[in-house]
């Protein structure tokens, strides 16, 4: 069953300083909870995101088990918007689209993320069990990181 969790956040600085924060696999670590052992295995260096762009890392979601994961960069426009799916990891299902809106605040930056969990049933109980809970609380994080960042 596919699920969807979509969130908004008012960013205080210019598309600029934005789009250099998100679009760098780089800084995926600095918006992600300790406890996820979140890190990049890829090693870029500043290199600007493009479509086709491959992202590695391990994250630890569940008793600090570390996972493989693979990212592929599949679109790219350049200071509105880019998308990441899921080629290996933990979901079956994983694509994460992120949107940039200027406004009069700076700002507006949305992510949606259409993910769907393995194992039928199982992955469904899962889910209501503590998936959906740990996704919120990392948005969360995320939220409460990017206020302190990007504040008046």
């Amino acid at each position: 069953m596919k699920h969807q969790l979509y969130r908004e956040q008012q960013l205080h600085c210019d598309i600029q300083t934005a789009w250099d924060f998100f679009s760098s696999p780089m800084n995926l670590s600095k918006i992600t909870p300790d406890d996820m052992g979140f890190t990049v295995l890829s090693d870029f260096r500043n290199e600007p995101i493009y479509e086709g762009m491959i992202i590695d890392y391990t994250v630890s979601p569940i008793l600090g088990i570390p996972l493989k994961w693979r990212t592929r960069i599949t679109q790219v426009d350049s200071l509105k918007s880019f998308t990441d799916l899921q080629e290996k990891g933990p979901y079956k299902y994983w694509n994460h689209f992120h949107e940039f809106i200027p406004n009069a605040d700076g700002v507006l930056m949305k992510d949606t993320v259409d993910y769907e969990l393995p194992w039928g049933i199982l992955g469904a109980i899962a889910h209501q069990t503590f998936v959906r809970n740990k996704l919120e609380s990392i948005f969360d994080f995320r939220y409460r990181v990017l206020e302190q960042k990007f504040k008046i």
